[in-house]
């Protein structure tokens, strides 16, 4: 369910705005929709699972707030980055 070491080091070279760079809203967002989409996978086989439901949900409702930040501080960047994760349809 969570996400391996490789790959949470390729999004963070991916996302990174400056090297080194791991606290940024577009990192964090890019780690949490890999653990989303994740946990997604886990509920098509495990439909039962409601405490990890209740996980999911969370990392939602953080994805969300840390988006919401990203649009008031920046447009453009808030634009870019939900296109490169491809969150909107």
């Amino acid at each position: 369910m969570s996400i391996t070491a490789e790959r949470k080091e390729a999004l963070i070279k991916e996302y990174a705005r400056v090297e080194g760079d791991t606290g940024s809203p577009e990192v964090q967002v890019a780690v949490l929709t890999e653990r989303i989409i994740n946990l997604t996978e886990h509920f098509k086989a495990h439909a039962k699972d409601n405490h990890s439901r209740r996980g999911l949900l969370r990392l939602v409702n953080k994805r969300r707030s840390l988006l919401d930040y990203v649009k008031n501080k920046d447009q453009a960047r808030y634009s870019d980055l939900i296109a490169r994760l491809g969150l909107r349809k």
